[in-house]
């Protein structure tokens, strides 16, 4: 199937992010060079996941190519090309692959449950389900 860039409603398409190497909540600044000109603030962004129809999550869960989205923490102007460069993250850290794995793969993973659940960048929803599948292993 031919899938157009946005398709899944993705507001950014990166190279070299993968799900290993970014952490929920991770910050990144994207235009530090100042190269937008004429006072145009950078964009700060914040690594996140978002679940939508069940069908479409099922075949991304089983390629472990997840994706993740970006929280827009303060605007500015964007373009192609534009380096994305690392600037904070989270004391309790979990990659976006470890997300996937707990969520899908390895429910019983009580170490990952619980750096999972302290992230404060994690969607509400994702805290419940964490949190009952941590409870169903310590009882």
């Amino acid at each position: 199937m031919d899938l157009p860039w946005g398709m899944f409603g993705e507001n950014l398409t990166t190279e070299g992010l993968l799900e290993e190497a970014v952490y929920i909540g991770d910050r990144f600044q994207i235009g530090r060079d100042g190269s937008h000109g004429h006072g145009t603030a950078d964009a700060l962004l914040q690594a996140g996941l978002k679940f939508g129809r069940a069908d479409v999550i099922k075949r991304f869960l089983a390629s472990r190519r997840t994706g993740f989205y970006f929280a827009v923490v303060r605007g500015g102007m964007v373009r192609a090309g534009d380096a994305i460069e690392l600037i904070g993250r989270e004391q309790q850290e979990i990659s976006v692959a470890d997300i996937t794995r707990v969520y899908a793969f390895e429910r019983n993973d009580v170490e990952a449950l619980r750096r999972a659940i302290e992230v404060e960048a994690l969607p509400e929803r994702l805290e419940r389900v964490f949190s009952a599948q941590l409870d169903k292993q310590l009882s």
